[in-house]
């Protein structure tokens, strides 16, 4: 199931977002979207869990 997760603080890195959505079950891979120009977050992030 991928997941897509709005409204992040803009300091939020893959792993702190991995380590948040772990409480909830295995994630496969977590991705928090960077700007190209800037190389900051947009505040938004996909995370991909196995399981429904």
């Amino acid at each position: 199931m991928k997941l897509f997760v709005a409204g992040l603080p803009y300091d939020m890195g893959d792993a702190e977002l991995t380590e948040f959505f772990d409480k909830f079950g295995t994630v496969s891979s977590a991705k928090v979207t960077m700007d190209k120009e800037t190389g900051k977050s947009r505040g938004f992030a996909f995370v991909e869990m196995p399981n429904d």
